[in-house]
């Protein structure tokens, strides 16, 4: 049973996470790959909208997406793009990366071999990961206007997408931590934590939404905040 202190708080953390960009038309639409669908699906309606000429969709496997996606996530979501009527030929395809940071970089570099000039990238993730996302692309991709966007969709439309609650809080926690930590391992910026967040996240990890933490000192994470 998920208390009503602990919902309120996830609502928090949840809408900490999300950038809150309006979409504008980029150089590119980079799709994060993950065990969500609804990333393509985003892109595809972003690309008929006429915010980006071209869509980039990477991603290798994880544990979590070996079963549902056994051809790799990027492969999945250009199927998936095509299926729903995007030309082949505005897709471009990076199998290989396996975090955020290679999803960035290995995008990057695809862009640059295809010589496709890029001032700015609408990066498409799953809700909860917009800020995550856009903090690791504006440290390793610094020299270009990164615009967040994910499918519009509220918490609890989430969790019903999901059908676990609880594992839901538990990615939210766990993409917080990242966002707290990396930056100090430079693998993301800085980006500052309202009290209030910082305080939702301390309560909710001290009722167990944790199994999505890194292995870390609690205590050197609090400090963090």
């Amino acid at each position: 049973m998920i208390s009503a202190q602990a919902w309120e708080d996830a609502r928090r953390v949840w809408e900490y996470h999300q950038m809150h960009h309006a979409p504008k038309p980029c150089s590119v639409a980079i799709g994060l790959g993950s065990h969500d669908l609804g990333v393509a699906d985003t892109a595809v309606d972003l690309y008929e909208r006429g915010m980006a000429p071209l869509l980039v969709f990477t991603g290798a496997t994880s544990p979590t997406t070996r079963e549902r996606m056994p051809r790799g996530e990027a492969v999945h979501y250009r199927e998936r793009a095509l299926e729903l009527g995007v030309p082949s030929s505005a897709v471009l395809l990076e199998p290989h990366a396996r975090n955020t940071g290679e999803n960035i970089r290995f995008s990057k570099a695809l862009l640059e071999e295809s010589g496709i000039d890029v001032s700015s990238v609408l990066l498409i993730s799953k809700p909860y990961e917009e800020r995550r996302s856009y903090a690791t692309a504006r440290k390793l991709w610094p020299e270009v206007e990164i615009v967040s966007a994910s499918t519009p969709m509220t918490l609890s439309e989430y969790v019903d997408s999901i059908q676990d609650p609880r594992l839901v809080i538990d990615m939210l926690v766990g993409a917080l931590q990242r966002l707290l930590v990396y930056p100090d391992q430079g693998f993301m910026i800085s980006q500052p934590t309202p009290a209030d967040v910082a305080e939702a996240y301390e309560r909710l990890c001290h009722e167990g939404f944790t199994s999505r933490l890194l292995p870390v000192d609690t205590g050197e994470a609090q400090a963090s905040l």
